[in-house]
């Protein structure tokens, strides 16, 4: 196993400045779709245009992990309905009732951040509105748990304890992961199942993503096309992500809004988050 990188305070406070500029990229495109007329593409040139104002990079451009033959041609992956993670921009129109994951990642002067949001398109069914709810929620539990002397099993299974209480699954074969000058970190992986005390011990200086995938239906994913991952059985998932830093004073969420500073403040969760946590 490769060994786990540790950041300092300067460390973690630059990768703050990535995160940054991916919370208000996220925002930005999710404030700019207009059912009937919007696609995927265009919110990708929208992200691409709103990194520069921040002097940052979008860290997945060109970016070619391990298991791609080919680097990756956009800034975000755009995932819609039963599309699970790794939707790949094109010229789809979004419409009335969609369920869109935007997810990004960013540098700034070499250290990177990760996060995902899921949106709703105009009003959308009970059933898709309690799936992104919960699967911001289950986020949140699991970030909770990002705390010294804890472990990886622990924010797993407090993700899925929330998710399946609620009739839902998580993916498994997806994980959250180590991050810092690369946009994937080996050597700690996160994933959105486990059991309490066991995995990785968590240790002050650890950065790394928190991000459950939750679905509606059965638990089985496959591969629509190179990069985007589906769900089998068409069922609708959701996805949500933060980029996490473990401090002496708990979790510091480094992809929260520019309301406040969390990485000052070391609150794991801006106010109206904070609600969300039970």
């Amino acid at each position: 196993m490769r060994k786990i990188t540790i950041k300092t305070p300067s460390e973690i406070q630059a990768m703050r400045q990535a995160g940054i500029a991916v919370a208000v990229t996220l925002r930005t495109m999710r404030d700019a779709i207009v059912a009937g007329e919007t696609t995927t593409l265009d919110l990708d040139d929208i992200a691409q245009e709103t990194l520069k104002t921040f002097g940052a990079k979008p860290a997945l451009l060109g970016y070619k992990p391990s298991f791609s033959a080919v680097p990756y041609l956009h800034a975000t992956c755009i995932s819609v309905n039963n599309e699970v993670i790794h939707g790949v921009p094109k010229k789809r129109i979004l419409t009335t009732g969609d369920l869109v994951s935007l997810d990004m990642t960013a540098s700034v002067d070499g250290w990177c951040a990760d996060s995902t949001i899921t949106t709703a398109v105009g009003p959308i069914s009970d059933k898709a509105r309690r799936l992104m709810l919960v699967t911001r929620e289950a986020m949140y539990r699991g970030i909770e748990q990002a705390r010294i002397g804890r472990t990886t099993g622990d924010i797993g299974y407090a993700i899925q304890r929330h998710v399946e209480k609620h009739g839902m699954n998580v993916v498994r074969e997806m994980v959250g992961h180590g991050i810092g000058r690369t946009p994937h970190e080996s050597g700690l992986d996160v994933p959105n199942y486990g059991k309490p005390r066991k995995g990785i011990p968590l240790h002050i200086g650890m950065t790394f993503c928190i991000e459950p995938m939750v679905m509606l239906g059965g638990s089985k994913i496959e591969h629509a096309d190179e990069w985007t991952i589906v769900t089998s059985d068409g069922s609708w998932a959701a996805h949500w992500e933060h980029t996490v830093a473990v401090t002496k004073d708990g979790p510091v969420i480094l992809t929260s809004p520019p309301r406040e500073d969390p990485v000052e403040n070391a609150n794991f969760a801006t106010s109206d988050e904070a609600s969300l946590i039970s």
